[in-house]
């Protein structure tokens, strides 16, 4: 069980595995407002960055599952690094259909909805799993401004302009759930920045590392072409944000 294999080289040396910087990541821990022992389950973990820091800053305790070995065991790593191992699990494993024994507080889904079948399931998934009066926390994009033709929204990376919502509408979206939204920590360019154009740097070195490697040539391609795509669409297109939910 493992994420395509392009992930795993592309974001090798991410601690993010979204568009957040540290600084967000902790911005996000503040306005939850987290307290001491406060259990938090993250589907699709990554590399453990947030519930790490959040476990080190904030004293929470938590669980989380990746399908990718390599994050996993990222995460490890940095929970042992950050003296946080006795207060974080983490699980390779397919986070889709995951509920927890034991209920947290704040049950996270950032950046990997695709593993219920989308922004409805995933939050249908986490609920499962969250103590009365919990917050579920949803990574999801949305259209900064909606792109004027199919082929711009594909140069996001989008399957179609249908895809993603603008802003308003995804805030809306959750209230037709029959959830509050209490908080919000949106991505800004800088983030982008970040996520995107490190994992540059990443495929150049791993192509001087592995030039005989048979995938090196899907690397290269995407070296050369991932620059000017990101720059012009997925930075002028597109945003990303964790939304805080609370059911009714």
């Amino acid at each position: 069980m493992d994420i395509p294999r392009i992930f795993n080289i592309t974001e090798s040396a991410h601690r993010i595995h979204n568009p957040f910087t540290p600084e967000k990541l902790a911005t996000l821990g503040a306005a939850l407002r987290l307290e001491t022992g406060t259990r938090v389950l993250d589907l699709g973990s990554g590399s453990g960055e947030m519930l790490c820091t959040w476990a080190r800053d904030y004293g929470v305790i938590g669980t989380g599952i990746d399908m990718s070995q390599l994050f996993t065991e990222q995460a490890k790593l940095r929970a042992e690094e950050l003296g946080v191992a006795d207060q974080v699990e983490f699980i390779h494993g397919d986070a889709a259909g995951y509920v927890s024994d034991e209920k947290a507080g704040v049950a996270a889904c950032l950046g990997a909805t695709w593993i219920a079948g989308g922004v409805v399931g995933t939050i249908e998934l986490l609920a499962q799993s969250l103590r009365t009066g919990g917050i579920i926390l949803i990574g999801e994009p949305y259209w900064r401004q909606l792109p004027p033709t199919e082929d711009v929204a594909k140069g996001c990376l989008a399957g179609s302009i249908s895809d993603f919502l603008m802003l308003p509408e995804l805030l809306a979206s959750f209230g037709h759930l029959d959830y509050d939204v209490v908080e919000m920590v949106l991505a800004d360019q800088d983030g982008w920045d970040r996520y995107e154009a490190a994992k540059w740097l990443t495929m150049r070195r791993w192509l001087e590392a592995n030039p005989d490697d048979e995938f090196a040539k899907d690397v290269r391609a995407k070296l050369t072409s991932e620059p000017e795509r990101y720059a012009a669409y997925t930075r002028e297109y597109l945003g990303w944000g964790v939304f805080a939910l609370m059911t009714r």
